[in-house]
């Protein structure tokens, strides 16, 4: 589902509020914690998983480490 949501100044930072409906499907309550993911397409919000907080880390370093090698397996 897609949905338009409108950006608002919090303090310092800048927020938006998922309609009631889309937090119920998805099963978020206030106070829950969402991971937000850079991607190609856009921002992806994911429920929070201490398990894939770890393994994105993790892959992270990992591409930091293998800069060179991963860069070369890209051509």
């Amino acid at each position: 589902m897609v949905r338009e949501l409108k950006l608002r100044q919090v303090g310092g930072s800048v927020g938006t509020t998922l309609p009631k409906d889309m937090a119920e499907r998805l099963h978020l309550e206030p106070g829950d914690r969402v991971l937000a993911v850079e991607t190609e397409q856009g921002i992806l919000l994911s429920p929070y998983d201490p398990t894939v907080e770890k393994a994105l880390a993790l892959a992270s370093k990992t591409a930091r480490k293998y800069r060179s090698a991963l860069r070369e397996l890209a051509r």
